[in-house]
């Protein structure tokens, strides 16, 4: 007997994000199970220095506040509660989840899933993790567990763990947890999916976006909405720019399952109601994904306030002056953003920043000597010398690196309300597939790269329109910016960034297939010109994807870039000024309502 859907939500996205979501999922309609995702890369590196400090600590402490209420809200509803947020200490966790139970009251069963920890690893790792899959949060709940706390595992998987066990899914069921996996990927990020952080966030309220939720179907397929009466909207729109966030290539390679992201079909089902279907899955690769976070050093920085006239030579003037105190420091990084303008009528809209960062091993050569020094020009140095902060002492940044590591070689470990333990095995793979995205073959999803190369001559987009085609006839063009017509979403995997970029409709996906190669990419966005960048089709999104290989250095934690995790490199894009094709824009400022996909 075909069993009724699983409602599956979303109450957190990241360590931080809203506090009252948890209650409001809660309280805003069914579910059978509710999420919270709060592990980060950037994350793994706070919670191994809490650890330092306290080593019963390194979880996510929010998430016991958030049960304080929740909890009994929970039972009363019979939702089970599924989280990562054990970050290091998933035993800790779930140990503080009794705790909490028995002060309020509330009779619930605990679970945890542990074995990602892979401590000591290698020289001067502070947290070493792998990601695993949904396979022992399914063992969890087959054991009569309300609330189960894991460690690493993938996003997708707090999605894809309860459906498996809702449905009774074996490990081979590949097209079946593919789609739970992608219904993962959409509400991993919580309101990304409803409205935040969306290209064409003027069409909707979204003030204050609810959080997703999926209702998924024996086969896989599912439905993203939301509860009733919350803010933000559930279009195709809003989950293609999910399923293109932090995504590398069309194969989505999972601990449980590869996801083909270029099988994925989306539908309009109704007002705010996108439905998922037709994805496919192959064998999941025989390694899993680990995250390696280390302390890199130590780095400071000074940001110079430069106002009116001669803004190049007074930079010029700082870094002169500098020079000398600079001497010796492992790096030193000036950017001057050119944020002032002419006859500007305020002060601060005459004004540019000179931001100069720097990075040590020691403490010492970039602490409060170094910024002193910076201060010390102030009646010194250019005319109208002011910096946004006083002088600060060094702080430790972060490295975060990925490895591979044989799946069957980590203790994957569900260990039940109960106290038993109980062994998760590796899944087993029947297909070479490899531990990194794959490339494509010409055709859906095909793949096309460019190796690094310098900066490309001409002006941005020089590349041009494309020959005329049915897709797009010659005719009349209109210098506009990108965004016009495309949407985009971008991230960061470590210290690659990620460019999702979609078309609403097929002749503007034709228009932007053909124009956006590599070589237009990186002449839009000069800062890739240098760099690795791969770009993938997806057509039945009507969407591009691209990857820039090592544009953020060592990752978020390092602070390499003035975005460092890149998430607003799409929107920087789609300022960009193109031709397009007059009849591609839109006549009116109305848009035309969001359709199939």
């Amino acid at each position: 007997m075909t069993r009724r859907a699983l409602r599956v939500g979303n109450a957190s996205g990241f360590y931080g994000d809203r506090f009252d979501a948890l209650r409001e999922m809660l309280t805003g309609g069914p579910l059978d199970v509710l999420t919270g995702d709060y592990l980060a890369e950037l994350t793994m590196l706070i919670l191994g220095r809490d650890r330092l400090k306290n080593p019963e600590l390194g979880y996510a402490k929010t998430f016991l506040k958030q049960l304080e209420e929740g909890l009994g809200l929970a039972h009363d509803r019979g939702v089970r509660i599924v989280t990562n947020a054990g970050g290091l200490n998933p035993a800790g966790l779930a140990a503080a989840v009794r705790a909490l139970a028995a002060k309020v009251g509330v009779p619930v069963s605990v679970a945890h899933v542990e074995g990602d920890d892979l401590m000591p690893y290698g020289q001067d790792a502070l947290t070493a993790n792998a990601y695993l899959g949904g396979a022992g949060i399914t063992a969890c709940l087959r054991a009569g567990a309300d609330v189960v706390v894991t460690g690493r595992v993938t996003d997708a998987a707090l999605v894809s763990g309860p459906a498996a066990w809702w449905f009774d899914w074996g490990p081979q069921e590949y097209d079946r947890l593919a789609g739970a996996v992608v219904a993962g990927h959409v509400l991993e990020c919580g309101a990304q999916a409803t409205g935040g952080n969306y290209s064409f966030f003027t069409r909707h309220d979204v003030s204050r976006p609810g959080f997703p939720l999926a209702e998924i179907a024996e086969d896989g397929s599912s439905v993203i909405t939301k509860h009733p009466g919350t803010g933000g909207a559930v279009t195709p729109g809003t989950v293609t720019a999910q399923l293109l966030y932090e995504t590398q290539g069309v194969r989505y390679l999972g601990p449980d399952v590869t996801a083909r992201l270029d099988t994925v079909r989306l539908t309009a089902a109704g007002t705010d109601r996108v439905a998922i279907s037709g994805v496919r899955g192959e064998a999941p690769p025989r390694t899993l994904k680990a995250g390696v976070t280390r302390i890199g050093g130590w780095r400071n920085e000074v940001v110079f306030v430069l106002t009116g006239l001669d803004i190049e030579e007074k930079a010029a003037l700082v870094r002169a002056q500098l020079a000398e105190a600079l001497a010796g420091v492992s790096s030193a990084e000036w950017t001057l953003a050119r944020t002032d303008h002419e006859d500007a009528a305020t002060e601060e809209t005459a004004s540019a920043l000179l931001r100069l960062v720097v990075r040590d091993p020691s403490p010492d050569r970039v602490g409060r000597r170094l910024t002193s020094a910076a201060v010390e020009l102030a009646l010194a140095g250019y005319p109208g010398f002011h910096v946004t902060a006083p002088p600060a002492a060094a702080q430790p940044y972060g490295v975060f690196t990925t490895t591979a590591v044989a799946a069957d070689s980590v203790p994957h470990t569900a260990v039940l309300p109960d106290g038993t333990r109980l062994p998760v095995r590796a899944a087993r793979s029947h297909a070479p597939t490899p531990p990194v995205p794959e490339t494509g073959v010409c055709g859906p999803g095909r793949r096309e790269t460019a190796p690094p190369a310098g900066p490309p001559g001409g002006s941005p987009g020089s590349a041009g329109p494309p020959p005329a085609t049915a897709a797009h006839p010659a005719g009349a063009t209109r210098r506009v910016a990108l965004g016009t017509i495309l949407g985009a979403r971008s991230g960061d995997k470590g210290g690659d960034a990620n460019v999702g970029v979609w078309a609403e409709s097929g002749p503007a996906w034709e228009w932007a297939r053909d124009t956006l190669t590599v070589e237009a990419f990186k002449a839009l966005l000069p800062e890739t010109a240098p760099l690795e960048v791969a770009r993938h089709e997806l057509p039945n999104l009507r969407a591009l994807n691209f990857t820039v290989t090592g544009l953020l250095g060592d990752g978020v934690a390092s602070g390499h870039r003035f975005d460092p995790q890149a998430k607003a490199l799409g929107e920087w894009l789609r300022a960009r000024h193109l031709d397009v094709p007059a009849h591609l824009l839109p006549a009116t400022p109305t848009p035309a309502p969001e359709g199939t996909r």
